[in-house]
């Protein structure tokens, strides 16, 4: 099936919002979007890609942006993070991710990047299949830990 790829505009934020909640169901469409909306203010700091098909019909999308803290596994700055991927289900396995994250490296390399990191939860091994058939290398795993304090005394 052949698909365009294209920059994600503030016309498509209904669409991409509705994919968004897909891929992280925590949040509704309407604060999907308004993160879009946020998002799109800041300039340069994400960038979207879109894949439709030739109806026009969204079948996923790609999220990147520019980090320049520290990456894991990573040797420079800035680098490419891709925060989001999804293709719809009944697309995948047909190279649309693949198209979505060589649009998101091309990106990057005019951004003057020359890595693209990503990360997945220890437990999405299908996410961990799908980076390593567009050929990213796992550089680490890591388990996160946080301790909730106590109010600081008052002073009086």
């Amino acid at each position: 099936m052949i698909v365009r790829i294209e920059l994600a505009g503030t016309a498509d934020l209904d669409e991409w919002a509705g994919l968004r909640a897909r891929l992280w169901p925590d949040g509704s469409r309407s604060e999907h979007r308004k993160d879009l909306v946020d998002l799109m203010g800041e300039p340069q700091a994400v960038v979207g890609f879109l894949a439709r098909d030739l109806r026009g019909t969204l079948a996923g999308f790609a999220e990147a942006a520019l980090r320049i803290d520290y990456v894991n596994g990573c040797e420079t700055s800035p680098v490419a993070f891709l925060e989001g991927l999804y293709v719809v289900e009944e697309r995948r396995r047909q190279g649309i991710g693949r198209g979505l994250v060589e649009a998101v490296e091309a990106w990057a390399r005019l951004k003057g990047c020359t890595e693209l990191a990503s990360d997945a939860l220890l437990e999405n091994t299908v996410s961990h299949a799908m980076h390593i058939a567009l050929d990213f290398e796992e550089t680490e795993r890591v388990v996160f830990f946080r301790k909730v304090l106590d109010p600081a005394p008052r002073l009086s």
